[in-house]
């Protein structure tokens, strides 16, 4: 078998392996979505920013779309919740790879999305609902040091606890604006219903937010660096394979 097969296969075994795990922790219920009674945010919302750092934004992303349709099949995802986990795990697997610009445009275009959906969309009901999601956005956009693809490679402990949170944050963010966009688009209601909306939800998802982000780094770095260590992480994570 040559090294590309190898390669090839362990790449599918850990796709299929994140896959799994995505669908099982979409069945651990953290908070409700507001508006879709019966649905909740999962514990699958800190798998997808880990999936997109370890698998990269390809094997990433479709880990997170096959993940996010069984689960919707299964009755533990919404539609909303299935298209956060997908841009999640693009977002945090862009940046992970070095084109942080591709994870920037992305965001910012999903935020424009949200934020100017005619009649409805928070810039014309409630502008500062997006104030968090902006701050976000600043940060992914400033080339600051600790948002470099090298930290997370980085033996520092603490460069490296700071690189994922960052990441997590920023590309979980980019989730939290894709489900919200979502939800405009598969939800017919009037404004006062958005309004209200918008009103609940922006006190609530800066520090449901903040929590996802902070527990996926806590499971984050220290499976990262036991894949790591293992000689398990995909091939196109690695330094000297990042693509430019």
């Amino acid at each position: 078998m040559t090294m590309q097969a190898r390669l090839s296969a362990k790449n599918l075994a850990l796709t299929v392996t994140f896959t799994a795990l995505y669908v099982v922790f979409g069945f651990i219920k953290i908070s409700p979505i507001i508006g879709l009674p019966g649905q909740a945010i999962t514990a699958a919302a800190m798998m997808a920013p880990l999936i997109g750092i370890i698998l990269g934004p390809y094997l990433g992303t479709m880990s997170a779309l096959f993940g996010g349709i069984i689960g919707f099949f299964f009755g533990s995802f919404a539609v909303p919740s299935l298209a956060s986990g997908v841009a999640t795990a693009f977002c945090s697997g862009m940046i992970r790879i070095g084109k942080r610009t591709v994870s920037v445009i992305f965001y910012l275009s999903l935020l424009l999305l949200l934020a100017f959906y005619p009649t409805i969309g928070p810039f014309w009901l409630l502008p500062q609902y997006l104030l968090f999601q902006i701050i976000g956005f600043i940060v992914l956009a400033l080339p600051l040091p600790f948002t470099s693809t090298k930290i997370l490679d980085s033996a520092n402990d603490s460069k490296l606890v700071f690189a994922f949170l960052v990441t997590c944050l920023t590309s979980t963010l980019a989730g939290q604006i894709a489900g919200s966009l979502t939800f405009e688009l598969i939800l017919t209601a009037d404004l006062s219903y958005w309004m209200s909306t918008w009103e609940v939800t922006m006190v609530y998802y800066p520090l449901e937010r903040a929590i996802i982000a902070v527990s996926s780094t806590l499971i984050g770095v220290s499976l990262y660096k036991v894949l790591k260590n293992a000689k398990l992480m995909p091939i196109l994570n690695r330094a000297g394979h990042e693509e430019k």
